[in-house]
């Protein structure tokens, strides 16, 4: 098995990648967060208490207006390090398990757009402390919305195949 943490395990498929883009976007700003190796980033962003930054570029700054009244925001962002070939994955936790890349919320992906729910502690200048990332240190961010607990929750959703399992999805 390859040592290479963005390598293929055993059991994944790739596949060739277009040859061309078909959107482009900014990166609005980038993460501070206290790892810099995949394999130390926390599996689920919920099951981490570290607080990282949000470091927002300057000519973005006007847009938080009124982002300090949400306790809680949704923050996307863009796995820039990770593989996007994978159709099959056997994510590490999963003891060799195979699933389809679009049955995980595994960073490997066509596009690399991971989404977490975060609290909000601070906001200084253009900077927000905040708990729940699970991201590497200097991952590119996409966008930051408010979350709404009335229409972003589904607390009867269920993903079948995780559904046996016990601990945070």
């Amino acid at each position: 098995m390859s040592t290479d943490p963005f390598g293929i395990r055993e059991g994944e498929i790739a596949v060739d990648l277009p040859a061309q883009f078909d959107a482009g976007l900014y990166y609005i700003g980038r993460i501070r967060t206290p790892w810099t190796r995949r394999e130390d980033c926390p599996r689920n962003a919920r099951v981490s208490d570290a607080v990282c930054t949000i470091e927002l570029d300057a000519r973005w700054k006007q847009a938080l207006q009124n982002v300090e009244t949400c306790t809680h925001l949704l923050v996307l962002y863009w796995m820039d390090k990770s593989r996007r070939d994978l159709v099959v994955q056997a994510p590490r936790h999963y003891h060799k398990e195979q699933r389809g890349t679009f049955a995980l919320r595994s960073p490997v992906r066509p596009n690399p757009i991971a989404a977490s729910v975060v609290r909000l502690i601070s906001i200084e200048d253009a900077r927000l402390q905040v708990v729940g990332l699970d991201c590497l240190d200097g991952t590119p961010l996409l966008d930051i919305k408010p979350y709404f607990p009335s229409t972003d929750a589904v607390p009867e959703a269920v993903v079948g195949w995780h559904k046996e399992r016990s601990g945070p999805e």
